[in-house]
């Protein structure tokens, strides 16, 4: 089983995806997180994003083992990021490993933002997941204060909707919901609840399969 959970920037998705795999006991992938180990590369390399060839070398020679999770999580790795997932060539070599992922016994729960439309269109349940703007602001903000960065909540606010921007309209994979995908929207629910109602779907998938 296939699971695809899709959404913009702190939806709450990877939170949502990880629970939600690990209560099911299917294997996990943070696709976000691929896409930032190339967007960390670039950064660390000095690239300019402009550098087709550097980025599409780091993102066919990438080895996750080799990257620290608190390195990809910054606001600068993030907006980087977003502009290296627009270029095709990554895209393209980023891809067969993630179709390689979503067939691992017993079952797989993917999260990102093309899982149900580009990566797994063939995916058996596909969630799309949304909050307010105002919303994943605040809980971007919060994430970034515990880490010690110095920000405001007007400078998170814009760089999420210029990201928003970016990632719907770009002729790649734009982050849209699939047709078929169940769309949950945690502005105004827990962890629990958003949990419980992906959960509640998903056994009963898997009860029909």
């Amino acid at each position: 089983m296939i699971i695809a959970v899709d959404g913009p920037s702190a939806s709450g998705k990877g939170t949502l995806a990880r629970a939600l795999a690990r209560e099911l006991k299917f294997h996990y992938l943070d696709t976000g997180a691929i896409y930032r180990m190339v967007g960390f590369s670039m950064l660390r390399a000095n690239k300019a994003v402009s550098d087709v060839k550097s980025a599409v070398h780091f993102a066919s020679t990438l080895e996750p083992s080799n990257f620290a999770d608190g390195d990809l999580r910054t606001e600068k790795v993030a907006s980087i990021t977003s502009q290296v997932a627009a270029i095709p060539e990554v895209r393209a070599a980023l891809l067969q490993f993630q179709r390689e992922f979503a067939k691992r016994k017993p079952g797989t729960v993917l999260d990102g933002r093309d899982i149900g439309t580009v990566v797994c269109p063939e995916a058996d349940l596909k969630f799309f997941v949304v909050a307010s703007p105002d919303v994943r602001a605040s809980r971007r903000l919060n994430e970034l204060t515990a880490k010690g960065e110095n920000t405001d909540i007007k400078t998170v606010l814009n760089e999420i909707m210029a990201r928003d921007e970016r990632d719907s309209k770009r002729a790649i994979a734009p982050t849209i919901a699939a047709k078929d995908a169940i769309v949950i929207d945690t502005s105004d629910l827990t962890i629990a609840e958003a949990l419980g109602i992906a959960l509640s779907k998903a056994r009963t998938h898997l009860h029909y399969e």
